[in-house]
């Protein structure tokens, strides 16, 4: 029972992956997560103010599963599969964040200076998540599909659209990594 409270290891968890993209692949659906959010608008009524949710999302709906796998894996695993260690940081990147006046780093998954509920709900804080979002929703858009669809169901596919798409999701993390982020902080 031990090894379910540690990090499982790539060659454990890859697998994984790949076992749930060939029966992706076998059934002929992919994976991602922006299209849940466009069957939830759907579900929602945003057909009435755009076309681009007018279609059948009754069609869809098996895709709902991955959003409710995703919000029950991530309370299962942080509420009964984790040992509370703290996340093993470069410490340059520690040192960084430090200088940045980040506090407790590695120690939750999320930083509280951004989504602690203090921050949240300060106009900066709200700024930053409304700003993200939109960008975030902008993108997917314009990319035709989100993070983890264009990087695990696209690549895996050898889809051209979504090596491009994934080599821009990295050069925008490294940009808001190493440029933005200093700035807000």
């Amino acid at each position: 029972m031990d090894f379910l409270l540690k990090p499982w290891p790539w060659f454990v968890s890859g697998p994984l992956i790949a076992i749930v993209l060939l029966l992706l692949l076998y059934f002929g659906t992919t994976f991602g997560m922006s299209s849940n959010l466009r069957t939830l608008c759907t579900i929602s009524g945003a057909g009435k103010y755009s076309d681009f949710f007018k279609f059948d999302w009754k069609a869809q709906r098996w895709n709902l599963t991955i959003v409710l796998g995703a919000i029950l894996g991530g309370f299962i695993a942080t509420h009964f599969l984790s040992d509370g260690t703290t996340i093993k940081l470069n410490p340059e990147t520690i040192s960084d964040l430090a200088l940045m006046n980040f506090t407790q780093v590695g120690d939750t998954l999320l930083p509280n200076e951004i989504y602690g509920w203090e921050a949240v709900l300060s106009l900066k804080g709200m700024s930053i998540l409304l700003i993200g979002g939109f960008l975030v929703g902008f993108g997917s858009r314009y990319a035709g599909g989100c993070t983890s669809g264009h990087a695990i169901s696209g690549l895996s596919n050898l889809q051209l659209p979504s090596l491009i798409a994934v080599i821009g999701f990295f050069i925008g993390g490294l940009l808001m990594t190493h440029f933005i982020l200093p700035l807000l902080f």
